[in-house]
């Protein structure tokens, strides 16, 4: 048998071409990312140097002072932040609104009531709740006219696509501000420019969930004679439900958020509250609100891990498990 001619690095001939093009190639690919990220860091330096120059503030000479606002902004003691939390009378209240906590309670029943930021709070988790159940609830309408699977190619699936595209196309703080002109200042406003960003964004990841369902029951159910909603209702729907619930507890975090930055724009809640204490240098007010906004967030993601592992199974979110 004849002997295969090798080369000085052991492998035959066809493979050490095919190792030096890899190499080549990966040297090719190396130089264009070095191109790639040199051309990236003068891109920032130059945006980063014209944002300097037009701030008149000159951004890079106060760079040293940026912690200055934090030194100097502290509660008297650090239960005054426990205080102004839950509406307890402070021992350096001067007749100013910012030792004054107690004016703002909301009585419920006789000396019980609700301490104004968590009856804030409140407010923005209802608004947030609201908003994902009216946005979920059109987006689960909708998503079903944007797969290509239940309508095809056709005008409809076109038209509704770009409707969510709409929706979602500009973040909530510029829906709820064009919406105060309209709606005024609130928690009316809020809920609605939530409400159209949800119907967007969570319309889009339902109609993928369509899209990648399993077509063999619809196919089932049409050779009996079903109907278009009857083979959506009993062949689509309940497989992609458990992704829903989970898309929508996902989107119902997101909410809370968005909520609490629409706020500080007149959507009312905590968000409002805390714009209001940051400006008039209420420190102790100011601290109180970030501490229950973190709780709260906290919360909420952790309610919402747990339902969504609940409803759609502990096993869907570990990586790598396999059976022996």
């Amino acid at each position: 048998m004849a002997d295969i001619a090798h080369s000085t690095n052991g492998l035959a001939p066809a493979s050490e071409m095919l190792l030096r093009h890899y190499r080549q190639q990966v040297f090719v690919r190396r130089i264009y990312s070095v191109i790639g990220v040199v051309l990236v860091l003068v891109a920032l330096l130059a945006a980063m140097n014209f944002a300097n120059a037009a701030n008149s503030g000159k951004f890079f000479d106060r760079i040293p002072y940026m912690f200055d606002f934090l030194k100097n902004f502290v509660p008297n003691d650090p239960f005054e932040i426990f205080r102004a939390m839950f509406d307890l009378p402070s021992p350096y209240a001067d007749g100013s609104l910012k030792f004054d906590y107690v004016s703002d309670r909301h009585y419920v029943l006789g000396s019980f009531y609700i301490p104004n930021f968590i009856y804030q709070l409140i407010i923005t988790v209802n608004i947030a709740i609201v908003s994902t159940i009216i946005g979920g609830g059109l987006a689960f309408l909708l998503c079903f006219f944007a797969a290509t699977n239940l309508v095809g190619a056709g005008p409809v699936r076109w038209i509704v696509r770009r409707i969510m595209e709409v929706f979602r196309a500009f973040p909530e703080i510029v829906i709820a501000g064009l919406l105060t002109a309209v709606l005024s200042i609130g928690p009316i406003a809020a809920i609605a420019a939530v409400s159209l960003h949800t119907i967007g964004a969570l319309g889009k990841l339902f109609f993928e969930v369509v899209e990648n369902a399993d077509m063999k029951p619809e196919e089932g159910l049409r050779s009996v004679g079903a109907n278009w909603l009857e083979r959506v209702r009993y062949a689509i729907v309940p497989q992609v439900m458990p992704n829903f619930v989970s898309y929508a507890l996902l989107r119902t975090e997101i909410n809370v958020r968005a909520s609490t930055i629409i706020g500080a724009v007149g959507g009312g809640g905590i968000g409002e509250v805390f714009r209001l204490s940051i400006g008039r240098d209420h420190a102790a007010k100011t601290y109180a609100i970030i501490i229950l906004l973190l709780i709260t967030i906290v919360c909420i993601d952790q309610f919402s891990s747990w339902l969504r592992h609940k409803l759609v199974g502990r096993q869907s979110f570990e990586l790598g498990r396999g059976e022996a």
